[in-house]
Parts: structure tokens; C-alpha cells; sequence
């Protein structure tokens, strides 16, 4: 059982031949129709296609202008790319402790963290759970921060009714094979800032603005760009969004009464703001249980699981640039060591779901097992 299957049909592939029809692969025409609907869909002004979420991070904190001597507030708890991106700018990733109920952005650690230096805040959705948005809009508003929600995971994600990426400063996206839908590689910024979005469009293809025939090079921009392939695949997995965001609801909620007895693990919660579309399912392990084992365990079953994400802080890149230590954080820090995710995609079926539940049953009763015989012995 794979961690994840990306939902494809018939529609991709029409898609893709009318690129491959008119030759013209590189930025084009589909690109431009992929950017107007997640732009439509997400209610933002502005949206631009790029390679990657990496590449939109990065384009979309240079655009706003961060560099030396800036730091960025970075939740400790995500992938590398997002505090990656703040070092390669010369600037300084502040990680930010998170909630362990929705592996987001703590909003009083935010706080506590914020100095004069500080320029941007950087939350993320984790695993399609929105941040809480409203305080961290509110402690941004009250210091003159910018937002960059981190929405790789996120692409119908809502918070109180609003989509994520469409409520800061900026928004950035990704449709890597693991989100709910893909382009193989690539990303998207959003934004309703009329003159950020010029700066974007700028830096994003070589820094140069067509003047007549020919550009004039105005910055030393980057080559961000997506191809008109995948942007012709971004069409047809936009047309699916709705239908797949709706399934992986239905079949988070069916893991979720199958598992409900299995002790010691904390299954993925609703907010109180809801919106939560399980791009990810995303369990929380007690300390008595031990993860790595689990997932060796669970692989031995045919059932593939690996770690939620990692804690930033806990990286040796970030401890010897910056000088964090293991356990500074200490939610992102648990997180790190005891999140476990477990396979959900939109081809699961019943007996997959029972599989599911009955192993991840089975290698917790035998680690419990072990567990006490180990105490009756000491």
C-alpha cells in the first residue's frame, strides 16, 4: 500500500496533446489558464505559476524585498524549503514553536519571537490544516509584518470560510505527486497586491519587461518558470479539486472511526475553524511508542508510513548556522520524533482501509506488549 497515488484520468493527457499540437512548450498560454483558475478559485487578485513551492517561497519573500540583516518568523515545524529559502536570501529563519493538535503555528510563541529585525511571517498549513490565521493576521497588522502563508498543502484548504494562501501578504503553493493535485514539479504565488505582483512577473523570468520586440533586464531576476506541459496538467487536476478534496475528507473520516481504538495515537483533528482537507493524515504518537519502529514494521506489511515532517531547529544546517539545539522547540520537537503518516488517497478503497487500521492496530499492540514485559522484568 503506497503513501500516496496521484489521481489522474483521461483529462490530463487531452490536455498535455494540445501542448504537444502547438509546439510551444515552454511558458504559455496553458500556464496563463492554470494561474486564472487557482487565482478564481482561491479569491486572489494575482496569481503566478512557478517551478516549484520552493521557487515561489523564494521568489515571493525577494519580491517583498527580504535580505541581509531581515529575519523571517519560519514555523520549526515543515519541510526544509521553507526556512531554506530565508538562508539563501542572507536573511535569518526565527523558528516558531507549533500547536501539537494541528502541527501549526503557535501564535503565542509568534509573539514572543518577534524583533525589530523582523520582516516577514511565514506560517504553514500543515497537511492541509489551516494555521490559525486570525491571530497571526492580528500580531502582523500590530507590527507592520508581512504574511507569507506556506500553503504547499493547502490548495482548498479553508480558514472560517477563507481560503489559505488568499489572506496575507502572499500565498504559496505546491503541486508536487504528494498534494491533492500535481503538475509532477511546480508551484504557484498568489497575491492582491497590484505592485507586488508586477515585482513577481519581474523577477520571475530573468528580471527582464518586453519592450517592443525585445526585453529590457532590469534585475537580476531568476528563471522560475513553469512549462506549458505541466501547466496543461495543472488545468485538468484543477477540474478534479473539488471531487478529490471531498474524497479524502470522506476516507479521512472513515480511518478516523476505525482507528478511534487504537491506543496511544492521536489521529488528525477539525479545528475549530474547519477547512481541514487531509492532504495528509497525519498521526500523534505517545513517547511510549517508538516511530521509526513502527514504520519498519508497517513496511513489512506492505504498508508504507514515514515520518509527519521535520523540525527545522533539529537540523544540523540550522543549529550550526544559528545555534539552535535539539529540543529548543520543545512541540516541534515531539512532532518530529512521534508524527506518523499513514497512507490516504482518492483510489483507496474498503479493504484498504481495513488493512490499514488492522496493522497499524497490530504493531501498537505488539510495541504495548513488549512495552510491559520489558517492565516486568526490570
Amino acid at each position: 500500500m503506497r503513501l500516496n497515488i496521484p489521481y489522474t484520468d483521461h483529462r490530463e493527457l487531452e490536455e498535455i496533446a494540445k501542448v504537444l499540437q502547438t509546439g510551444y512548450f515552454t511558458q504559455g498560454p496553458k500556464v496563463v489558464e492554470f494561474e486564472k483558475m487557482l487565482a478564481a478559485y482561491v479569491g486572489a487578485r494575482y496569481a503566478f505559476a512557478t517551478s516549484s513551492c520552493t521557487t515561489a517561497l523564494h521568489l515571493a519573500l525577494a519580491a517583498w524585498g527580504v535580505g541581509p540583516g531581515d529575519e523571517v518568523l519560519v514555523a520549526d515545524f515543515t519541510f526544509p524549503a521553507t526556512a531554506n529559502v530565508v538562508v539563501q536570501l542572507g536573511a535569518v529563519p526565527v523558528m516558531v514553536d507549533i500547536c501539537l493538535d494541528t502541527f501549526t503555528m503557535d501564535p503565542a510563541d509568534l509573539e514572543r519571537r518577534i524583533t525589530p529585525r523582523s520582516k516577514v511571517i511565514l506560517p504553514v498549513h500543515a497537511f492541509g490544516c489551516s494555521a490559525d490565521m486570525d491571530p497571526i493576521l492580528e500580531i502582523a497588522k500590530r507590527h507592520n509584518l508581512a504574511v507569507l502563508e506556506d500553503a504547499a498543502c493547502a490548495i482548498g484548504t479553508t480558514y472560517k470560510g477563507r481560503f489559505c494562501g488568499a489572506m496575507g501578504t502572499m500565498g504559496a503553493y505546491s503541486f508536487h505527486p504528494r498534494k491533492v493535485i500535481t503538475t509532477g514539479e511546480g508551484g504557484m504565488i498568489t497575491t492582491d497586491d497590484s505592485d507586488l505582483a508586477e515585482r513577481i512577473q519581474l523577477l520571475r523570468s530573468h528580471g527582464g519587461k518586453r519592450t517592443g520586440y525585445w526585453f529590457e533586464y532590469e534585475e537580476a531576476g531568476y528563471n522560475y518558470r513553469l512549462s506549458d506541459i505541466l501547466g496543461a496538467m495543472g488545468v485538468a487536476q484543477m477540474e478534479k479539486l473539488d471531487w478529490l478534496i471531498e474524497r479524502k475528507r470522506a476516507l479521512a473520516g472513515e480511518l478516523r472511526q476505525r482507528m478511534a481504538h487504537i491506543p496511544g495515537v492521536q489521529l488528525p483533528v477539525e479545528p475549530a475553524w474547519g477547512g481541514h482537507i487531509y492532504q495528509s493524515f497525519v498521526t500523534l504518537l505517545d513517547d511510549s511508542l517508538d516511530r521509526d519502529r513502527m514504520v519498519a514494521d508497517l513496511r513489512a506489511m506492505d504498508i508504507e508510513s514515514t515520518l509527519g515532517t521535520y523540525a527545522m531547529h533539529d537540523q544540523p544546517i540550522f543549529q550550526r548556522l544559528f545555534g539552535y539545539r535539539s529540543g529548543d522547540l520543545p512541540n516541534s520537537h515531539r512532532a518530529f520524533r512521534q508524527s506518523l503518516t499513514l497512507p490516504l488517497y482518492p483510489q483507496m478503497e474498503e479493504r484498504d482501509l481495513d488493512q490499514l487500521a488492522a496493522g497499524l492496530a497490530q504493531v501498537v499492540a505488539a510495541q504495548r506488549s513488549k512495552g510491559r514485559k520489558n517492565e516486568d522484568l526490570s
